[in-house]
């Protein structure tokens, strides 16, 4: 029996990042590397998401359109980025709407290069302006998020960051790695784990100089099967983003998504999304 569809996870994340939007389509290929106007669009906040490795655009359509069947938003835009960083948009946001969402596909999906974060961003505020943004990643869209911040928290020409979204992200490693598989935190409340990952290490800086006007929400799976984990990330490796933050973000909060419906958080948006809500989790997105 086919079940009811429900639209609440991306109602979840859309009221988070308070997405209201509007569109029509064209297609502009932008190479340019940096900002080069003044970002004078203060009525606007752009969401971008981010996937995660080996994916694609298409992972991200599960949530972005569930997202506008909810009437969250009415418009998404696609910006394909190349292998060389060269920006393509794919529609046209028009001027009357405010806060559109911006599905970012990468040619490269496994690198994890955060010069491709940047190179979207820059491209999208020299065409629009925008003087904020939101960002949601999803698994390695997340690394490169946190690692965009770490390289550019003082860039005054880059847009402000509004809001995050991180979901099933491997900061500490994911189960393929020592510190992934092992790793616990060690302090609940500053999310301190006990082993840190190479990676991780490179994120520590972000402790001194996180952006304190950030609004954070960290969205992370457990099958409760004993793995404490999603099958992918474990709890531990996505709590530890806490630690980074160190205090610093405007807000931070956690959402743990329990069951069986959540396996596989750390590969793809649409089991992460139509398992937003405890307890109806199987729901359908389609």
């Amino acid at each position: 029996m086919k079940k009811r569809k429900i639209y609440l996870a991306s109602f979840f994340v859309a009221l988070f990042l308070l997405v209201l939007t509007g569109c029509s389509q064209k297609s502009q290929e932008i190479p340019t590397k940096k900002v080069t106007v003044s970002l004078s669009n203060t009525k606007t906040i752009p969401t971008f998401f981010f996937h995660g490795w080996g994916s694609s655009v298409n992972a991200e359509k599960h949530m972005a359109n569930a997202a506008k069947k909810a009437g969250a938003t009415n418009t998404i835009v696609q910006a394909d980025v190349s292998k060389n960083g060269t920006v393509k948009l794919n529609g046209t946001i028009l001027k009357s709407v405010k806060n559109p969402i911006i599905e970012v596909n990468l040619e490269d999906n496994q690198s994890g290069k955060t010069s491709y974060v940047k190179d979207v961003i820059t491209a999208v505020s020299n065409k629009y302006h925008y003087a904020k943004i939101n960002l949601v990643g999803h698994s390695m869209g997340n690394l490169q998020i946190a690692n965009y911040i770490n390289e550019n928290y003082n860039n005054k020409k880059l847009p402000q960051i509004n809001k995050v979204v991180s979901i099933a992200g491997h900061y500490d490693g994911y189960l393929g790695e020592e510190a992934g598989q092992k790793a616990k935190i060690k302090n609940k409340e500053t999310g301190q784990p006990d082993i840190y990952s190479d990676g991780f290490k490179k994120l520590l800086p972000l402790r001194k100089h996180y952006p304190k006007q950030i609004e954070v929400l960290n969205i992370y799976g457990n099958k409760k099967d004993g793995s404490n984990s999603d099958g992918s990330v474990s709890v531990a490796s996505a709590q530890s983003y806490k630690y980074l933050i160190n205090g610093r973000a405007k807000s931070y909060r956690e959402v743990e998504i329990n069951g069986s419906c959540s396996p596989f958080l750390g590969f793809d948006f649409k089991s992460s999304f139509r398992t937003a809500f405890p307890g109806k989790c199987c729901s359908r997105i389609d």
